[in-house]
């Protein structure tokens, strides 16, 4: 499929307000550089990507690394669920969302929804329950207006509600969200050579006690 805008949805990553459940294991400053890291390796895999357009959707006032080539759309006020349905009835070619906690997604784990098979909808199922990515071929807000969002069963409400309205909607690789610790040290070892990775190594050896 040609045409695709892709959107990556983001904040500012300010000490204190991103990745606070990071905390206490690593410093509010330290957890603010991880979250930066996990944005700028999303940022760089989504424009490696064939998209036609590249968006940032994005809450906050300085812009993060790699965001050149990105037009940036700045996120209303709302729950997630109506600022996500604001994007999605703002953008009106086709709609690739890509969340920026999930710093281990590649080219190839979305490589499904460019390769020509014109399914309505393509939706990434996070593993504790929520959503990494999603894609509709005519992006329609009310879809996701009112899916009760960062709750254990926010991906399978809005699954349903796709599939609800007759898409043909196809299931891209489960990933993991980094939340907590473990699920950054997992993510780590999972994209080794990511920044992502080089940044939690460097803010675990420093919290510890380790001088760099």
């Amino acid at each position: 499929m040609t045409g695709i805008t892709v959107a990556v949805v983001a904040k500012e990553c300010l000490p204190g307000k991103v990745k606070t459940r990071l905390t206490p294991a690593l410093t509010p400053e330290g957890a603010a550089r991880v979250a930066a890291a996990s944005l700028a390796d999303t940022l760089a895999t989504v424009s490696a990507l064939p998209a036609a357009r590249r968006v940032l959707f994005y809450d906050g006032d300085v812009l993060p690394e790699g965001a050149d080539g990105f037009d940036v759309l700045h996120q209303p006020g709302g729950g997630l669920d109506e600022r996500l349905g604001f994007l999605f009835d703002t953008v009106q070619e086709p709609l690739l969302l890509v969340g920026m906690d999930t710093p281990q997604v590649s080219v190839d784990a979305l490589a499904p929804v460019f390769d020509g098979a014109e399914r309505d909808a393509w939706f990434g199922p996070a593993e504790d329950g929520g959503f990494w990515s999603l894609f509709m071929r005519e992006p329609t807000g009310d879809l996701i207006r009112g899916v009760p969002m960062s709750q254990d069963d926010t991906g399978s409400v809005q699954l349903e509600r796709l599939r609800s309205a007759g898409l043909d909607t196809g299931l891209l690789a489960e990933l993991l969200d980094v939340d907590t610790l473990p699920d950054a040290e997992r993510v780590a070892a999972l994209a080794p050579t990511t920044r992502f990775a080089a940044a939690l190594a460097d803010e675990s050896t420093t919290t510890s006690g380790d001088v760099r």
